[in-house]
């Protein structure tokens, strides 16, 4: 397999993010293996209920909500971390199959399998003897 899968950030659209306000593009890591590729986004503070991944024809979109809890009785005088909303957009090759995608997120770190369809994946040809 000498040829790679492709996966592209995207930005996204100025209409769009002037809408829902400022956010912060995670850091990601893309794996590929020969059977799809792994995608890691550092998104601290947000829970599974406050996270949307999305793919719309062949653009996949990550966003999530960050809840940064102020302890009860307090005021924030100070916060270094003020926007509270994530979001990355990729374009994804044919042939991936997001509709077999699986994700968990855990401390933070949401990781997002997505497997090549059939026919992209390698497969053994067994030699029958006659």
């Amino acid at each position: 397999m000498n040829e790679k899968t492709q996966v592209t950030p995207q930005p996204e659209p100025a209409r769009e993010q002037a809408e829902k306000g400022p956010s912060i593009r995670p850091a990601v890591d893309i794996f590929e293996d020969e059977t799809g590729i792994t995608v890691q986004a550092d998104m601290p503070g947000v829970s599974r209920d406050h996270l949307d991944i999305r793919v719309d024809r062949e653009t996949l979109t990550l966003t999530g909500e960050a809840s940064i809890a102020t302890p009860e009785g307090m005021e924030a005088l100070y916060a270094d971390v003020r926007l509270t909303r994530y979001q990355r957009s990729f374009s994804l090759s044919s042939e991936l199959d997001a509709d077999q995608a699986e994700a968990s997120l855990k401390d933070g770190v949401l990781t997002l399998r997505i497997p090549k369809r059939a026919q992209y994946q390698p497969r053994k040809i067994e030699v029958r003897v006659s």
